[in-house]
C-alpha cells in the first residue's frame, strides 16, 4: 500500500530546488502548503506564510474563494458580501433576466442600489470552512487482497460515517472526496449559501469581446466580469431568499491592487479546477484524441454553425441562443487545441515511452511483477471496447441531449411522468409542478425554426457516425421511412409533436395523459434512444468504469511508487486549489512571440460594427478617444489582459490571481490555445492561463458604467502603475 511519504513526495523535490526556480505545474491542496510549499514561494517572492492562505484559526484567503455555482470559482471583493466571476460564469443569470425590453447581455447591467439587485434561484455559493485528511480513518480495514466490491463497501461506510460526524448539529455541508485516484482521502466541510443576486455586468461587447473567435486565444481583450453579492439572515448563515436578508459578510476579501504587473512577477490563482488527467495510460488519450474529440468537433461544430446564422438575424433568438451556442463552443474548440496540442507534444508516443520504462521497472522486481505486472494489459483490453461504448454514450448525448434536437430531449424529460402515470405514484403531482418550472424554462430559449434545423442536422451525423447496430431502434425506424431524409421528416414531426408548443405542453400539464405522450414521435425517439444506454451501453460504461477505477489507483500508486524524484500532485477534483507561477509572454510557433499583456488599443483595432463580437461599444470608443482612462491607466492605456504560466483548467474560471502581497490583480479566464492539452499532459514551454487585468474591470465600473459606488465597497490597495 502506499504510503504518506509517497503520497507527498513533492516536499522531498521542493527540498531540492534552487532558489530562483518556480513550479508552474501543480494544483496544489491548500491544507498542505505550510509543509511543501510555502519555502519555494517565498523563494521566488511570496512575501506572506501559509496561514496568510489557509487558516481556521484565523481568517485566510480561503475564506474568501468561492464555488461559483456548480462550475467556476469566484472571490469576495468587500465586506458586503460582493462578488467578482467571469461574465462567462455569471451568462446564465445575466440570460434569464434579459428580454427584448430589458436585453442585458447587450446592453449591461448595473443596479444601483442593493434593492435593485436580480436574485438568481438555483444559483449558490459554496465557501470551504476546512480540510482534513482522513486517509487513515477511510482504509481502515481495507487490505490489498480485498475484492473491489468489499473495499468500496467499507470505504463507502467510513466516508459517510465520517462527513456525516464532522457536520452533526451544524448547517454546514460534508463529504469526503479521493484524491490521488484513490490514494488519499480528505474531508471537505463547506457553507452554501442559496440567496445570490446579480449586482452588475458589462454589455457582451465588452464582457464577451471576441466572442468564440478569440476563445482560447491569446493575445485576447475580453473584458470577462459580473458581479454578485451573497445574501445571508440577520446572523450572517445561508438563508433561501427573502427580501429580510442581509448583505453576508465574509471572514476575509481580497484587497485590490491598482499597482499593476510587471513580467517576472510572482502570481498565484485560488480556485476550483475541475478535473485533470495528468497520469492517464496512453490507451486513453488515443481513445480521446483519436476518436472522441475528432467526432465532438464535427458534430458541434454543425449545431454552432446553425445556432450563429439564427442569431445573426434576429435579437431575440440570438438572447434565446446565445448561452447554448457559448457552452457548445466552448468544449469545441477546447477539443480541436487538445488535438493540436498533442500532435505537437507527440503525446501519445511520450506516454507510450513512459509506459515502456514503466514495465521494465515493473520487470525488474517480482513482488512489483505481482503488484503491477497486469496493469498495461489489462488498460489495453478493456479499452478495445471501451471505446465503442464511450463514443455511442457520448454521441447519442449530443444528438437527443439539450444541446442537439432540443425538443427530442424535451420530450424525453417526460419519461419519470409517464412511469409514475402508470404506477399512480403519490408524487405525481410534485412532478408535475417540477416540470411547470422546467418548460417555462426551456420555452424561454427556444426556437422552433432552428430546433428544425438543429434536427435535421444531428440526426444525419447521428446516422453517419453512429453504426446501425448501435442505433436507436425508433431512429433506425424514422430513417427507413424517410430514407435519410430528414429535411422532409422533420416538417411532418414538429407539426405532429406536442413538444414543439408551449401552449400544448401546458395544456398537457395540466391534464396529464400518458398516452398523448407515449405516442408522440419525439417522445419514441426520446425514449428509445435512453432506452439503448439504459440497457445495452450503460451497464457495460459502469463495468468498465469500475474496473477502470481499482486500475487507476493502482496504476497511480505504482507510477509515484517508481517516481520518486518527480513531483506529484493530484489530479483536479472540484476543490479547492492554489498554483503559482510568474506573469510571462510565450513563443507561440516559429517567429512568433506573445508578450504578457494587452491593451485597450487592441480592442479597438479589433473593433468592427458589422460584427457582432467586435463592436465596440459607443461609450468605450468615446473614452479611448478622450484618453479618460482615470486612476487605471499604464503607459497612455488601459491594461485589459495577462498571461502567466499559472497551472489552471476548466471551473478556474473567475479564480482570484493575486501578487506577492496576497492582492488581487486579475481574474483568470481561459488558458491559451498552445497548451489546452495541458488538462492531459503538461506544457511548460506554452501552458498560460490568461486572466483579465483588475484594472480594466475597475475601469469599466467606473469610468464606462459610473457605478463607482461598488468601488467605494473595494479596499483599493498600491499606487498606481507609473509610466516607464
Amino acid at each position: 500500500m502506499i504510503t504518506k511519504k509517497h503520497l507527498l513526495i513533492a516536499a522531498l523535490f521542493l527540498g531540492l530546488c534552487t532558489p530562483g526556480a518556480i513550479a508552474d505545474e501543480g494544483m496544489w491542496i491548500p491544507v498542505l502548503i505550510e509543509k511543501y510549499n510555502i519555502r519555494l514561494m517565498q523563494e521566488n517572492g511570496f512575501k506572506l506564510t501559509a496561514e496568510d492562505i489557509y487558516s481556521i484559526n484565523k481568517a485566510s484567503m480561503k475564506d474568501a474563494v468561492v464555488l461559483f455555482g456548480g462550475g467556476c470559482t469566484g472571490e469576495f471583493i468587500s465586506d458586503r458580501g460582493l462578488i467578482i466571476t467571469n461574465h462567462h460564469c455569471g451568462y446564465g443569470s445575466i440570460q434569464n433576466h434579459s428580454t427584448l425590453e430589458h436585453d442585458y447581455l447587450a446592453n449591461g447591467f448595473w443596479a444601483a442600489s442593493t434593492d435593485e439587485e436580480l436574485p438568481n434561484p438555483g444559483l449558490s455559493v459554496t465557501i470551504l470552512k476546512y480540510m482534513e485528511d482522513v486517509t487513515d480513518r477511510v482504509l481502515d480495514g481495507v487490505t490489498d487482497d480485498m475484492d473491489s466490491d468489499k473495499r468500496e463497501a467499507v470505504i463507502n461506510a467510513h466516508t459517510a460515517s465520517i462527513a456525516g460526524e464532522a457536520v452533526k448539529g451544524t448547517h454546514y455541508q460534508a463529504a469526503v472526496r479521493p484524491f490521488f485516484l484513490g490514494n488519499q482521502y480528505f474531508l471537505i466541510v463547506n457553507e452554501v449559501f442559496r440567496d445570490v443576486r446579480l449586482v452588475g455586468a458589462p454589455p457582451s461587447a465588452i464582457g464577451k469581446f471576441g466572442g468564440d473567435t478569440d476563445n482560447w486565444v491569446w493575445p485576447r481583450h475580453t473584458g470577462d466580469f459580473s458581479l454578485f453579492r451573497v445574501y445571508a439572515d440577520s446572523l450572517n448563515n445561508p438563508a433561501a431568499w427573502s427580501a429580510g436578508n442581509v448583505p453576508y459578510h465574509p471572514a476575509y476579501h481580497f484587497p485590490v491592487s491598482l499597482a499593476g504587473i510587471n513580467e517576472g512577477d510572482f502570481t498565484m490563482v485560488f480556485g476550483y479546477p475541475g478535473r485533470t488527467q495528468e497520469y492517464a495510460p496512453s490507451c486513453h488519450i488515443r481513445m480521446l484524441k483519436e476518436v472522441i474529440y475528432p467526432k465532438q468537433v464535427e458534430i458541434r461544430g454543425r449545431k454552432i454553425s446553425i445556432m450563429e446564422q439564427a442569431m445573426a438575424g434576429d435579437p431575440l433568438v440570438r438572447i434565446k441562443y446565445s448561452g447554448k451556442s457559448f457552452g457548445l463552443a466552448n468544449g469545441w474548440k477546447k477539443w480541436i487545441g487538445e488535438i493540436q496540442s498533442l500532435d505537437n507534444l507527440d503525446g501519445i508516443a511520450r506516454k507510450e515511452a513512459f509506459e515502456k520504462e514503466f514495465s521494465a521497472w515493473v520487470a525488474a522486481d517480482p513482488e512489483r511483477v505481482r503488484k503491477y505486472g497486469m496493469i498495461l494489459d489489462r488498460y489495453n483490453e478493456i479499452y478495445d471496447s471501451y471505446v465503442t461504448y464511450y463514443l455511442v454514450n457520448m454521441y447519442t448525448s449530443e444528438v437527443f441531449g439539450s444541446g442537439g434536437a432540443g425538443s427530442v430531449s424535451l420530450a424525453g424529460s417526460f419519461r419519470d411522468l409517464v412511469a409514475m402515470a402508470s404506477q399512480h405514484s403519490p408524487d405525481m403531482e410534485k412532478e408535475l409542478k417540477r416540470m411547470q418550472g422546467y418548460v417555462a424554462g426551456f420555452f424561454r430559449n427556444y426556437d422552433r425554426s432552428v430546433d428544425k434545423q438543429l434536427f435535421v442536422a444531428v440526426m444525419d451525423l447521428y446516422g453517419k457516425n453512429v453504426a446501425p447496430e448501435w442505433q436507436a431502434p425508433a431512429y433506425r425506424e424514422l430513417y427507413m421511412s424517410c430514407k435519410g431524409n430528414f429535411s422532409e421528416a422533420a416538417d411532418k414531426l414538429f407539426a405532429k409533436s406536442i413538444f414543439t408548443d408551449e401552449d400544448k405542453v401546458n395544456s398537457l400539464l395540466a391534464r396529464f395523459d400518458a398516452r398523448k405522450v407515449t405516442r408522440d414521435p419525439f417522445y419514441l425517439l426520446a425514449s428509445s434512444a435512453a432506452d439503448l444506454i439504459e440497457t445495452r451501453v450503460r451497464p457495460e460504461i459502469v463495468s468498465a468504469g469500475r474496473e477502470l477505477e481499482e486500475l487507476n489507483r493502482i496504476y497511480m500508486a505504482a507510477q509515484m511508487e517508481q517516481g520518486n524524484d518527480r513531483v506529484f500532485y493530484p489530479d483536479a477534483n472540484s476543490t479547492l486549489r492554489l498554483t503559482f507561477g510568474r506573469v510571462m509572454g510565450y513563443d507561440s510557433r516559429d517567429a512568433v512571440y506573445h508578450k504578457y499583456y494587452t491593451t485597450l488599443t487592441g480592442v479597438m483595432e479589433k473593433d468592427n460594427p458589422d460584427i457582432y463580437d467586435y463592436d465596440v461599444p459607443d461609450r468605450l470608443k468615446e473614452l479611448y478617444r478622450n484618453k479618460d482612462f482615470g486612476r487605471y491607466a499604464f503607459n497612455g492605456d488601459v491594461p485589459v489582459c495577462f498571461i502567466a504560466n499559472n497551472h489552471t483548467t476548466g471551473g478556474n474560471s473567475g479564480s482570484p490571481v493575486l501578487n506577492a502581497e496576497g492582492q488581487l490583480i486579475g481574474v483568470n479566464f481561459d488558458r491559451a490555445w498552445e497548451g489546452v492539452a495541458s488538462d492531459i499532459m503538461f506544457n511548460p514551454r506554452q501552458s498560460r492561463n490568461i486572466s483579465l487585468d483588475i484594472r480594466y474591470a475597475l475601469f469599466i465600473i467606473d469610468k464606462f458604467a459610473g457605478a463607482g459606488y461598488l468601488i467605494d465597497e473595494m479596499t483599493l490597495v498600491g499606487e498606481p502603475q507609473q509610466t516607464p
